[in-house]
């Protein structure tokens, strides 16, 4: 019986590590440089019209401290807006908090090479919300990237069936008539 014990826990054990991306971790220089958003996932609560359906490249800086920047520019009313959040480490690897922690990012590796997921957390118009983003290093859509984003995101409770793929901008620019 003892023997049988073993190898149950390490085949339990190797289960549970299958269920989240590796989580090495990762420190700010390796996740700096402009990276592109390739699928977001977003709560069901969140309305089709807020949703981004063009967005330029994120941009990571790392700063002094651990501390991380977080560049983007969107559009909103036919206007460019340009969104800067300073980024502080929680102290656990990959996880960092603005706005005195309301709000929370997690970086997380995917196993697909050169692509990440940023998993966030904060209030949008006095609504708790939950979004996760595929982001890579070129704007190409690898579809083993995507589906390995898909099953993460459920594993957080987000539904695969809201993943979108936005269009890719280089920058923000208003719709010409």
């Amino acid at each position: 019986m003892k023997a049988l014990l073993l190898p149950i826990a390490l085949s339990l054990l190797a289960a549970l590590r299958a269920q989240d991306p590796p989580s090495r971790p990762l420190e700010p220089q390796q996740i700096a440089g402009t990276w592109y958003v390739k699928a977001v996932v977003t709560d069901k609560d969140v309305p089709n019209k807020t949703r981004p359906m063009k967005v330029s490249p994120v941009t990571l800086t790392a700063l002094g401290g651990g501390d991380l920047e977080v560049s983007f520019t969107f559009m909103k009313e036919d206007q460019c807006h340009e969104k800067i959040a300073r980024m502080q480490p929680t102290g656990e690897p990959g996880k960092y908090s603005s706005d005195g922690g309301k709000k929370h990012m997690h970086i997380l590796e995917l196993p697909v090479e050169g692509h990440y997921m940023l998993f966030c957390q904060g209030q949008l118009q006095g609504k708790s919300v939950r979004m996760g983003k595929l982001i890579g290093r070129n704007p190409d859509l690898s579809p083993e990237a995507l589906e390995a984003f898909k099953k993460f995101a459920q594993r957080k409770g987000l539904s695969p069936e809201d993943v979108f793929t936005p269009e890719q901008t280089e920058s923000c620019e208003p719709e010409s008539d």
